[in-house]
């Protein structure tokens, strides 16, 4: 037997806790910034600059780490991604300063962003194709499960232990992932190739300012702040060098030959918005619980289990029937069911029952595992092998860049729709005999009375907003389904592997 084959289990689980590790401190610091300032004396701006610079060097890292795995070997890249990672976590948990924390969350990222591609290539590389699926189910509970979870497990230590163990949990989880690699995994072979200088450079320079300026914008207001508009010259130029470049280098830093696989392409476009509706969801639910809706941290963790539970059912099941069942399909039916529970999130309200917020975030945990388990099997089903690391890199990078835009866009139109809708639903309350008669304690004659009638307003502005977003995410859903047209699989039976044309 294959050696790498023979130790498939002890190598999946050590790839799958690189992916939770990755997939967790993306958004598990989030909860933990209040007290971080608080500890360091840290202004906004400053306290934004710890998500800034992790996220930053986690998208310039990530097209690079496919690079590097082929120069250099997947095994040797992946190993040190891990090392650097939890080493990084362990300076970030013992900072004293902001600015130490800055400096550490930069490593952080920078290591940890080939975690989750390389991973993502090894359970590729050590399972058959007719193992891809459930391969590949496993994988996606890793990356989807991973942020639903981590705000309610961020929320729990912090308040019960300290901030700082927000990122010492990573540390034992990475020692168990480094041990398990470094033991099992068997180096590729590797090969020779120059480095594009050039197009890397253009690349990283164009995430660098689109992820500055998706992450700065809410707080400079945007295309207000001449900040943002220079952000976005930077971003467009290097964007366009990087494009000619690749259309004419003899060896570009990212390969043209990767976008002629047909299934590759459209699967790429596929995640992208797939990315974008998965985590501005995502971000959407806890401040709408939260905030609006009053419930306390551990309440918002528990009213959002059950996506993570329809994730879990839905992946498992998705990566059985791949390979029986058209995998066309098997995308629509999750990207139907995941607009379906963003129909029925349009008719969110103020006074909703749990029950409503259960059964949509079923349904939508429901809708994605199965696209995203399927989507991604599709996606390198007709991809070379000598091009899977560098494949799952730009998979992922468009993952992270959809869901970035997709956080940013649906904030921006959150705050932009309650003011507008502030000032319509306002102008319906007059005092001289209007269409709305007022009850205590909303007044017209006395400061609190006029606080209390705001802050009504404002509550019922910002649940129509959400509900906006909803709706907008809905119509982006339906709008994919006729790119499954495009892809290219055929119907299998049950005990032959997956076969692409």
């Amino acid at each position: 037997m294959d050696p790498l084959h023979a130790h498939r289990v002890p190598i999946t689980i050590a790839v799958t806790l690189a992916t939770v590790l990755q997939a967790v401190d993306m958004t598990i610091a989030n909860v933990a910034l209040p007290h971080i300032g608080g500890t360091m004396s840290a202004t906004l701006e400053q306290m934004d600059w710890v998500l800034t610079s992790y996220i930053v060097a986690a998208a310039i890292m990530t097209p690079l780490s496919g690079w590097l795995a082929g120069r250099f070997g997947r095994k040797r890249v992946l190993l040190l991604s891990v090392i650097g990672f939890t080493v990084s976590s362990m300076l970030c948990g013992l900072a004293q300063s902001i600015d130490q924390i800055v400096v550490f969350r930069l490593l952080q990222g920078a290591s940890g962003a080939g975690l989750v591609p390389l991973s993502q290539a090894v359970l590729l590389d050590i399972n058959p194709p007719e193992r891809h699926g459930r391969a590949m189910a496993l994988w996606g509970q890793g990356v989807v499960l991973g942020p639903m979870l981590a705000p309610v497990l961020g929320g729990w230590l912090t308040d019960n232990y300290s901030w700082r163990w927000v990122f010492y949990i990573n540390v034992p989880f990475g020692v168990l992932a480094a041990i398990g690699l470094m033991i099992y995994l068997r180096e590729t072979e590797p090969r020779k190739s120059s480095f594009d200088f050039l197009g890397f450079g253009a690349l990283s320079i164009a995430l660098g300012a689109l992820q500055v300026l998706l992450d700065r914008g809410e707080l400079k207001d945007w295309f207000a702040s001449p900040e943002i508009w220079i952000e976005m010259g930077v971003m467009a130029a290097a964007f366009w060098v990087f494009i000619v470049h690749t259309l004419t280098a003899r060896e570009p830093f990212v390969s043209p030959v990767l976008f002629r696989d047909r299934n590759f392409t459209i699967g790429n476009l596929l995640i992208f918005v797939v990315g974008v509706v998965l985590f501005a969801t995502l971000a959407l639910l806890p401040p709408l619980l939260e905030d609006l809706l009053g419930y306390p941290v551990t309440t918002a963790g528990i009213a959002m289990a059950p996506r993570g539970f329809g994730s879990f059912v839905a992946m498992t099941i998705a990566g059985r029937l791949i390979g029986r069942v058209d995998a066309r399909a098997l995308i629509g039916a999750g990207l139907g069911t995941t607009a379906l529970s963003l129909l029925l999130m349009c008719s969110y309200s103020t006074q909703m029952p749990q029950g409503l917020i259960w059964s949509t975030t079923f349904l939508q945990g429901l809708g994605t595992g199965f696209a995203y388990v399927t989507l991604t099997t599709v996606t390198f089903s007709t991809l070379g092998v000598q091009y899977r690391s560098e494949g799952t890199s730009m998979f992922n990078l468009l993952r992270n860049i959809g869901s970035s835009i997709g956080i940013a866009a649906t904030s921006a139109l959150l705050t932009h729709n309650t003011q507008v809708m502030h000032e319509r639903l306002a102008s319906h309350i007059v005092p001289y005999g209007g269409q709305i008669q007022l009850h205590a304690p909303f007044s017209f004659t006395s400061l609190a009375g006029l606080a209390a009638l705001n802050e009504a307003v404002t509550r019922q502005a910002r649940m129509i907003a959400y509900n906006d977003d909803f709706k907008l995410m809905f119509l982006l859903t339906l709008s994919l389904l006729p790119l499954l047209l495009l892809l290219r699989p055929r119907r299998t039976r049950s005990e032959e592997p997956v076969v692409m044309e």
